[in-house]
């Protein structure tokens, strides 16, 4: 028989069920977790780190965590190992259990931070390094980038695009040599022109770099920068862009394609979320597909044509269904050496520690 305090216990259980709570729940809030952000740049900046602070908002809706919960600190150089280690501390001093770093350069810090409390979750973006407490995340970015190399493919009149580069690395080498197939894929006598940068984020530094490409004759800009500055460069002189990281279609309405683009929040959820549930491993990679939808297209610009959408629909559903990927063979390097053959592919750690360019690319590794 059901006495009166189980008869309580029973409705109190049936009551919390209705409401969607359990009652392990009670007295875990989920704000009782505070989880930080290192920024390379401003949160304005209308690319890699707006793309960035983007998932940190939509993290925070998706688990009830207010601005408090979720500090940054932004414009902090990855070059300057006091700047990124003083950074971290302070959001340890705030209070934070979890880290991102968002940067490359972030990395060997990180790990030197970690190791340091080892009662604290890290986790780090783009790198190659993990700890017992310190993830690495990363999405395949190359598929958008193929897509998008094919609008720019068809886009080209004088079949001279030019790209302009962040570092010779290969996080940002896969990128421009898949960028470079997806244009040779429509469009087999176009070239694509490297500048390299040698910085994340330097607005004249970039728009100087696409202003030379423009001038050498390039009809086409792509982009591995932090800020809009090719695609504003490309505006003034008229000729086509594709951005990177948020959309940019306001900075060059008529001639812009489109833009590879970030959901950094799908990851950020899901990461924060094992922290909550006490599921985090550490020590893992993550390198997340274009099917998970950490990466994809934004918007196109009206200069896109329905075929050109059309044929990257078709590329782009090939590539989430697992039925063919970038770099697949055969591919050529740029002395025209077959490096990948017919029916074979490229592992992912040949992938992710790339150091070649594919045929087609103007410029060098250096």
């Amino acid at each position: 028989m059901f006495n009166r305090k189980s008869v309580i216990a029973l409705m109190l259980a049936a009551l919390l069920a209705v409401m969607g709570i359990g009652m392990s729940a009670c007295g875990n809030k989920k704000s009782d977790l505070k989880v930080g952000f290192v920024y390379i740049g401003p949160v304005d900046d209308g690319g890699y780190t707006q793309a960035h602070n983007n998932g940190r908002l939509e993290m925070m809706k998706n688990l009830n965590l207010s601005e408090e919960d979720a500090p940054y600190i932004e414009n902090v150089k990855d070059d300057d190992p006091a700047a990124t280690r003083a950074a971290i501390q302070s959001l340890i001093d705030a209070g934070c259990k979890m880290i991102f770093t968002t940067s490359f350069g972030y990395g060997e810090t990180t790990k030197v931070m970690a190791e340091e409390n080892p009662d604290l979750y890290f986790a780090h973006c783009s790198g190659s390094i993990t700890t017992t407490n310190m993830d690495r995340y990363f999405g395949r970015m190359y598929q958008a980038r193929y897509l998008s190399g094919i609008a720019a493919g068809k886009a080209t009149k004088t079949n001279k695009i030019g790209y302009v580069a962040a570092f010779p690395i290969p996080e940002v080498i896969r990128g421009l040599n898949a960028f470079t197939l997806g244009v040779r894929s429509v469009n087999p006598d176009a070239q694509v022109q490297v500048v390299w940068t040698n910085t994340w984020y330097d607005e004249n530094k970039e728009y100087q770099a696409a202003k030379a490409l423009l001038e050498g004759g390039c009809d086409v800009l792509g982009q591995h920068q932090d800020s809009a500055q090719a695609v504003i460069a490309a505006k003034e002189k008229g000729a086509y862009s594709v951005g990177y990281n948020n959309s940019m279609l306001q900075y060059n309405e008529e001639g812009y394609l489109t833009t590879p683009t970030w959901d950094w929040g799908v990851y950020y959820t899901k990461a924060v979320q094992s922290v909550m549930d006490g599921t985090f491993k550490g020590n893992e990679a993550f390198w997340l597909p274009m099917s998970d939808g950490i990466v994809g297209l934004g918007e196109y610009g009206a200069s896109v044509s329905e075929e050109t959408k059309t044929l990257i629909a078709a590329e782009k559903a090939k590539i989430e269904k697992g039925e063919w990927d970038v770099f697949w063979g055969p591919i050529k390097d740029q002395t025209g050496k077959v490096v990948v053959a017919e029916g074979t592919k490229m592992s992912d750690d040949e992938i992710w520690g790339m150091m070649w360019l594919v045929e087609g690319v103007i410029g060098e590794v250096k």
